[in-house]
């Protein structure tokens, strides 16, 4: 082909120029080069560029290194983009894990259900990961530094380096992905980083919430009746309900419907990320009332702040000031469980359905529809029937009856 030919064919199509370069005309007129190969059997195309930018003459040259290269076995279109990735990586040098991370944390923030998470993220990476190898490419991270970072905490915060490894491990996936870096995860566990670190179990012995014994709630709810304030409001609620403290500490007025005696909290505020209705007994709606009485914002249970809800460390700070500093106020809800486990006939899953716990049986999760709501409602009267009477002498007296006992 020559130059002058190039310039007046407009017919879309193929046109040869010999030895598999060949300009192509598309519909729309635009012009450009291809080279045109066989390599195992299979033909190929590579594109080589529009002709306003290459010309004939290095078209030419484009196309005869490709014949070289297929002469060495070597597929043209996979060495380009083994070349690209490797220029990629030189560009990105100065594209160091704290400003990775820093981008891993900006994608995905959204996402995040708490706000606190994205600062969780940044100050244990800032802390643990950083010192080591935060200021160094992406590329450049190996398992040496990972374990550098780990090891000092391993051991002693194993909860903390727990975290910290996925943590350095999500940030360098996501390096990977956007072609930052090449080859394995060093901050892998799964066949990896087990072999070299012991796990998690082995180190760290769980530590359940502390839990009050269910023969005891009874005598705890006379007590808890005599405090005053929002906080006291608040567990009490909580007990009843069976409900976490971030549900009811974010419970607002438009989540209930005190005619059909219900709670819904969004799937928004629920770990399992779907709808829960709670059923409410009498002794729950009379607490809701109280509160109604007091309403200052769209919180059920305000905080001190104007326009907020009360404190994640409300009622933690009021079990202190009741002398019950050995409890927490998640560990009620593993008092209900022992209770109906042991005191009432009512299957598990209905229990189950109370603390709002997602099944683990995948196919059981899929055919369940329902959420056990009328069965729910009778448990949940027995529970609050059950905490609020106290045993004394052997006999059942109502907690109105109590407040005179000296």
């Amino acid at each position: 082909m020559s130059a002058l030919r190039i310039a007046k064919v407009t017919k879309p199509g193929y046109y040869a120029d010999g030895g598999g370069l060949t300009l192509q005309v598309s519909h729309s007129g635009t012009k450009s080069w291809i080279f045109r190969f066989m390599l195992d059997g299979r033909a190929r195309e590579m594109g080589l560029g529009p002709l306003h930018t290459i010309a004939l003459a290095e078209a030419r040259s484009k196309a005869m290194i490709c014949r070289k290269q297929l002469l060495e076995n070597i597929d043209p279109i996979e060495a380009r983009r083994a070349q690209r990735g490797h220029e990629r990586l030189q560009s990105a040098r100065s594209m160091t894990f704290t400003a990775c991370a820093a981008a891993y944390i900006a994608a995905h923030r959204v996402g995040w259900r708490n706000a606190k998470h994205a600062t969780q993220w940044h100050n244990t990476l800032a802390s643990y990961a950083d010192p080591v190898f935060g200021a160094l490419p992406v590329q450049e991270i190996d398992i040496g530094l990972v374990l550098r970072a780990l090891e000092p905490i391993w051991h002693s915060k194993p909860e903390t380096a727990s975290r910290v490894r996925g943590r350095i491990e999500s940030v360098l996936d996501w390096a990977t992905v956007r072609g930052l870096r090449k080859g394995d995860n060093p901050a892998r566990w799964r066949g990896h980083l087990e072999s070299l670190l012991p796990s998690r179990a082995k180190l760290q012995v769980v530590e359940h919430h502390a839990a009050l014994p269910y023969d005891q709630m009874a005598l705890f709810m006379v007590d808890l009746h005599a405090q005053t304030g929002i906080a006291a409001r608040a567990l009490q609620f909580l007990i009843l309900t069976a409900a976490r403290t971030s549900e009811v500490i974010g419970a607002r007025w438009d989540e209930f419907n005190l005619e059909l005696k219900t709670w819904v909290v969004p799937a928004v505020r629920m770990k399992a990320h779907r709808d829960h209705r709670v059923p409410l007994s009498p002794h729950a709606l009379k607490v809701i009332e109280e509160m109604r009485a007091i309403q200052t914002n769209e919180f059920v249970f305000p905080g001190a702040r104007a326009g907020k809800a009360l404190s994640n460390m409300a009622m933690l700070m009021l079990l202190k000031r009741m002398h019950r500093g050995n409890l927490t106020a998640h560990g009620f809800r593993s008092t209900f469980r022992d209770w109906a486990a042991e005191q009432t006939n009512y299957p598990r899953e209905v229990a189950e359905e109370a603390l709002a716990h997602t099944l683990n049986n995948k196919v059981e999760a899929a055919y369940r529809r329902g959420d056990l709501f009328e069965k729910r409602q009778r448990l949940m009267m027995e529970w609050a029937k059950y905490c609020q009477a106290r045993k004394m002498r052997g006999n059942i007296i109502p907690i109105r009856k109590v407040t005179t006992v000296a």
